[in-house]
């Protein structure tokens, strides 16, 4: 018979501080609750304070404990001020997930120069800045810690129309493999979690009807995911007790969508 309490101690967050970069979105704001529920005090980073109030007041719904950071995920300085603000309450950041990203469809001879570093620069610049800035904590207070970084089923096999998407997600599933090997000796696990077609703000621009017939018919459960259903893998990647000796891996949760052929 399951034993409650040790399902419990093996998923639990207690007493720890998750900071979530795009907390202010969809996927940003469920895994908030997510880690918040699991014990964790939720940091959440963005730029939508209206959506992120209601992020907070999601988590607060759960008799949980969040904060709201209105910052700009591609500047340093708005960084820094929350891992000050964490030190100067007497907490660390314990978990870190970097969520934030945006999108395109623009056809490749037609991608200018901005629209590429503005992509690179939330997507993929952000992680590297928020890893530095809260991995440099991490290991000067010596935690034992997980960073979780966002990718996609787009960073393994590119998906047609969206280049700097995919480009730019793929350097973030390097990256992560990079930082796993050069920080495990410290105790800091850092994986990837590649989520398949989820609503978000950033792919329902670019999701033509015929777009999504074509998604559907290749994902073995014929629907796309709900926000909630990231929770277990999240969950997993971020407990210490549960996911203690993984590191450098990612995470699909894309409903089948990666074992699908013909």
């Amino acid at each position: 018979m399951a034993q409650p309490e040790y399902l419990h101690n093996l998923f639990s967050l207690s007493g720890k501080t998750a900071v979530v970069i795009g907390g202010t979105g969809v996927l940003g704001g469920a895994i908030g609750v997510t880690l918040a529920r699991a014990g964790a005090h939720c940091v959440l980073v963005g730029r939508g304070e209206a959506k992120g109030q209601e992020n907070v007041e999601a988590v607060e719904a759960v008799d949980a404990s969040a904060e709201l950071f209105t910052a700009d995920a591609t500047r340093r300085e708005d960084l820094q001020k929350i891992a000050d603000h964490l030190v100067a309450e007497d907490r660390q950041c314990d978990v870190l997930v970097n969520a934030a990203g945006i999108n395109s469809a623009t056809p490749f001879l037609e991608i200018s120069d901005d629209e590429w570093d503005r992509i690179f620069r939330v997507n993929l610049n952000s992680v590297r800045q928020a890893c530095q800035v809260f991995g440099a904590q991490m290991l000067e207070r010596k935690v034992a810690g997980s960073i979780i970084n966002i990718a996609s089923m787009s960073a393994i096999t590119p998906l047609s129309r969206v280049f700097t998407y995919s480009a730019s997600k793929a350097a973030v599933l390097n990256l992560t493999l990079n930082l796993a090997r050069e920080w495990a000796p410290h105790g800091i696990r850092v994986n990837a979690l590649s989520p398949g077609f989820f609503p978000a703000e950033q792919n329902r621009k670019i999701l033509s009807p015929e777009r999504v017939e074509k998604i559907l018919g290749h994902t073995p459960m014929a629907r796309f995911g709900e926000p909630e259903e990231l929770a277990g893998a999240v969950l997993l990647l971020a407990a210490p007790g549960a996911g203690s000796f993984m590191t450098g891996h990612n995470l699909a949760v894309d409903g089948g969508f990666s074992a699908m052929t013909i």
